[in-house]
């Protein structure tokens, strides 16, 4: 009887490792299908980001090029205006801001010292009537 009983608990014991060794086995499959799960899904959600933030990039560049576009209009179409006095004093001398020429405010500011001269052609380049 204690033959039998020892034949048995040996075959109990085989089939137990038996089975032990399937369920590894089947625990690595497992392991190895949700790696590959985790990957695709991981790849998924970086491509979606790729993706997000490229379109922001392009955002921000279109906005970039708009606002140099329009900085580059501004200077070109900017107000060129001068001060009253400025205006008031070449008014004096017969000069008109849609006629300035270099030759017409040097011999329009002639009579007034060289400091006022420098200032006032300083402040008609600042203005941008002269160049």
């Amino acid at each position: 009887m204690e033959l039998e009983m020892k034949d048995e608990l040996s075959i109990t014991v085989d089939r137990l490792a038996a089975a032990a060794t399937l369920l590894e086995q089947a625990a690595e499959r497992l392991a190895q299908d949700a790696e590959a799960r985790i990957g695709r899904i991981v790849a998924t959600v970086e491509s979606q980001r790729e993706a997000e933030l490229e379109t922001k990039l392009a955002a921000a560049e279109a906005k970039i090029a708009d606002l140099q576009a329009r900085a580059a209009g501004a200077e070109i179409m900017g107000r060129k205006t001068l001060p009253a006095s400025m205006t008031t004093l070449l008014a004096k001398q017969g000069v008109t801001l849609d006629s300035i020429e270099a030759g017409a405010v040097d011999a329009a500011l002639a009579s007034l010292s060289i400091e006022q001269r420098i200032a006032v052609k300083s402040q008609l380049l600042r203005a941008g009537l002269l160049g």
